[in-house]
């Protein structure tokens, strides 16, 4: 390039980006070729998409300075254009992602509450901002949304916004110092815990559809690129929600907050009514589970098979009302395996969330065994987050 050429993505614009942006083909091409590696990760059926290979994607094909790993407010320049970049896993219509990190800053937020905190977080948040503009000389921003939604990427543009720190209203405060607020804009949320400020993110009404079809064996096409590869290898076993796999958790929730109830379920043994013995458990199924995946399970009180993660097996069944129970036959033996061999508890000591928070998990995880075998055979496990949309066994990280 001369002297007296002039880069082109300097005359980039938010105005010219937001009509041009769509019609680049090669990008969302390479999105939806990297998204049907999905099983590479995850068994799920929403793909999955590391955010950095999405940085740069778009770097790469929007011509932008790649700056995700700077100390810098955007991901990425074109231009006089500064673009965060972001995917995450869709709701209905919005949702509240990460928008910025104030670890360093802890302890002068802990100095403020209710408002003052929210303004506090405002002026720390719109000062990074301006210092990146001033930085890099940039008159417009906006953030970059990969979505994800099941068999496809829902891909917009949303605005990147200075809190308005006069308009702040509406504060409300959460547990352990967090807080929500709105400036009438946007609306925000703050985890004190994290020292982590979020945002809700809103689909607005013109966004780009990328069809995902998601490979079942990626190993194979990978292995093509490898000469002379004995590609010989054992079956994967490759799961389905309400065939293959449930999950049920071990806990209830109420106004928002989960709940271990005291009388029920891993607390049962403390239920009133009739002497206990004190290994008196039973994993609790939803209705929904019923509902949904009415043939998930054999018919209440059939015995079937449940292997253990420690290889041991028990004779089990759904029983109860409705099926809301699945237990061991004895009853005792699963209260055993959950409350002393695992949890470790003494008896008469009730399970609660930080018992379980305790291990990780809050959810138990069951995927049936095919086999033309009777009775039929189911595994279990422990997770997380079983109310919650379950996409991948291990939990997807916080992206960024």
């Amino acid at each position: 390039m001369s002297a007296n050429s002039q880069d082109p993505t300097l005359s980039v614009d938010l105005a010219s980006f937001k009509q041009s942006w769509q019609g680049n083909n090669r990008y969302f091409k390479m999105l939806a070729v990297v998204s049907q590696l999905s099983r590479l990760f995850s068994e799920s059926s929403t793909p999955y998409i590391d955010y950095r290979l999405v940085e740069n994607l778009f770097c790469t094909y929007y011509s932008a300075i790649n700056d995700a790993r700077l100390c810098t407010a955007y991901d990425a320049r074109i231009g006089q254009l500064g673009i965060g970049i972001k995917t995450f896993i869709l709701g209905k219509s919005h949702k509240l992602e990460k928008v910025a990190e104030f670890n360093s800053l802890r302890a002068e937020l802990n100095k403020y509450k209710g408002i003052d905190l929210a303004r506090q977080l405002a002026q720390f948040r719109n000062e990074r901002i301006l210092f990146s503009q001033r930085t890099y000389g940039l008159t417009d921003s906006l953030y970059h949304i990969v979505g994800r939604r099941e068999e496809l990427l829902e891909i917009f543009n949303h605005p990147y916004p200075l809190i308005d720190v006069d308009a702040i209203k509406s504060v409300k405060e959460g547990n352990a110092g967090s807080i929500s607020f709105t400036d009438g804009h946007h609306d925000y949320s703050f985890n004190n815990s994290k020292s982590v400020l979020m945002m809700r993110f809103v689909t607005p009404s013109e966004y780009k559809v990328v069809p995902i079809e998601i490979l079942q064996d990626p190993f194979s096409l990978l292995e093509r690129l490898i000469p002379d590869l004995d590609t010989t290898r054992p079956a994967q076993e490759h799961l389905a929600k309400g065939s293959r796999y449930v999950v049920l958790p071990l806990y209830g929730v109420s106004r928002g907050s989960k709940y271990v109830p005291a009388k029920s379920g891993l607390n049962q043994w403390n239920a009133g009514g009739r002497p206990r013995h004190p290994n008196e458990v039973y994993i609790p199924i939803p209705k929904q589970i019923h509902r949904s995946y009415p043939d998930f399970f054999p018919d209440r009180d059939t015995p079937f098979t449940l292997l253990l993660p420690n290889g041991a097996s028990l004779l089990a069944k759904v029983c109860q009302d409705g099926g809301k129970a699945l237990m061991s036959n004895p009853n005792q033996d699963l209260g055993k395996w959950i409350l002393r061999d695992v949890l470790q508890l003494k008896e008469g000591e009730l399970v609660t969330m930080d018992t379980l928070n305790k291990y990780g998990m809050d959810s138990i995880l069951v995927r049936k065994v095919e086999s033309s075998e009777a009775p039929a055979t189911y595994k279990i496990d422990f997770c997380r987050n079983g109310y919650e949309r379950y996409d991948q066994f291990t939990q997807d990280a916080s992206e960024e």
